[in-house]
């Protein structure tokens, strides 16, 4: 069995697949508008090099993607445990050679991967205009403006994601999650005194 199948088994046997798709939406959405709010805040403040950009923006997003990987391990770990202790006591048997023992191992993996690589995959997106500028490569618009329509662009998908995932409107769903990004924009504008 290829790895793509082991971990479709094993979430499915968990019914995990709900729980690693909330963490993609909820940490890919928390990557967005971190990167959104830190691109706002440099093309408000216009006096901070590129290479400054880049550099606080890299390491905010490798901190979301490590801490995402770390806290869903610890307490996916802990519940699926927790949840193979329950099924040994009600099935009166030792199940550590078991499907169900497996997947208390991998899940936890497998769910941090998603949780963590989320808000890096897409802050490196959203940043990708930087990245550009820096190695050289000329745009048609400034990257900061760029990359914030990119922002605004990836919290509209995540929420047409969401929206099929519901069966509801997916334009509706995005264009919610869209306001929410346009809110933050506003309140950055607002707290940062411009």
């Amino acid at each position: 069995m290829n790895i793509y199948r082991k971990a479709e088994f094993l979430l499915n046997i968990t019914r995990s697949q709900g729980i690693a798709r909330r963490y993609f939406v909820v940490n890919g959405f928390d990557g967005a508008l971190t990167m959104l709010g830190m691109i706002l805040g440099f093309q408000l403040s216009a006096s901070a090099p590129l290479s400054i950009t880049i550099n606080a923006c890299l390491g905010a997003a490798i901190a979301l993607g490590v801490s995402g990987v770390s806290s869903a391990y610890i307490s996916e770990l802990a519940e699926r445990r927790h949840a193979l202790l329950k099924l040994e006591e009600a099935m009166l048997e030792d199940l550590q050679e078991s499907a169900h023992s497996e997947a208390a191992r991998w899940v936890p993996m497998i769910i941090a991967l998603v949780n963590g690589s989320a808000p890096l995959f897409i802050s490196l997106v959203i940043l990708s205009p930087l990245l550009l500028t820096h190695a050289g490569i000329v745009l048609p618009i400034s990257p900061l403006f760029l990359a914030i329509i990119l922002a605004l662009i990836i919290v509209f998908l995540l929420g047409v994601f969401l929206g099929r995932i519901a069966g509801t409107s997916w334009l509706r769903s995005g264009l919610q999650t869209l306001f929410i990004a346009i809110t933050t924009s506003v309140l950055i504008f607002l707290f940062t005194g411009y």
